[in-house]
């Protein structure tokens, strides 16, 4: 693998095939993932590479490593894609039946499943609002969505998900606007306007907190 590697125009591994690739020597120094249950491990025996454990496929340079098995099915078309271009990449999406593009940074997680719950009350409001990103979303409006008083409604979504109605939607914001940032084709402030912050500087702020980078550096690293 080492030969292979140094030989190679370009590496990449699915899954805990990550590990491999840092055994080898090819991660050293790069940003790799790999599956959430195996990310620490991976941290953990190999500190010259930095694990970004919330994400479907990573790309450093000539190497790529994605998370589970299934996203090895969203770094084929970024592959072909890379290679081919773009037509190409939306050619084998539709035959695999996948989206053309999920963008690599895009969690293994969703927001919306961490705030809902099996027996909740709120998992079909909280869907909705994620389809409504780009309008205002106040407690107002949630609550009578829901048919409840404002008051009420806070208290027992906050109960219920361990969230304010605020606190809940700006994941769900960040989370579309991420998978969008790390896309192609749209503006920053479109991207802003799109999912519900309006103030590309408002996004910008959200993005630091929630992921220690602002929007156009999340950019730059998932284009490679």
């Amino acid at each position: 693998m080492r030969a292979a590697g140094a030989a190679a125009r370009r590496a990449a591994s699915v899954c805990t095939g990550a590990f491999l690739l840092a055994a080898a020597g090819l991660l050293d120094g790069r940003r790799a993932t790999t599956h959430w249950r195996f990310a620490a491990e991976l941290a953990r025996r190999y500190p010259r590479l930095r694990v970004e454990p919330d994400h479907i496929f990573v790309r450093d340079g000539p190497v790529w490593s994605s998370a589970g098995i299934t996203a090895g099915i969203d770094l084929a078309p970024a592959l072909i894609g890379d290679d081919l271009g773009d037509d190409a990449a939306k050619r084998a999406a539709r035959h695999l039946v996948v989206h053309h593009r999920r963008p690599g940074g895009q969690s293994q997680f969703s927001a919306l499943l961490e705030l809902d719950r099996s027996d909740g009350r709120f998992g079909a409001l909280l869907a909705r609002a994620r389809e409504h990103l780009a309008e205002p979303l106040p407690v107002e409006r949630l609550a009578a969505r829901a048919a409840m008083s404002p008051r009420h409604f806070a208290r027992a979504f906050a109960a219920e998900t361990g969230a304010t109605p605020a606190r809940a939607i700006e994941p769900l914001r960040l989370e579309a606007a991420r998978a969008r940032v790390e896309g192609r084709g749209e503006t920053i402030e479109e991207i802003a306007a799109a999912t519900g912050f309006r103030d590309p500087e408002r996004m910008r702020r959200a993005f630091i907190r929630a992921f220690g980078q602002p929007p156009q550096a999340l950019r730059r690293a998932a284009r490679g």
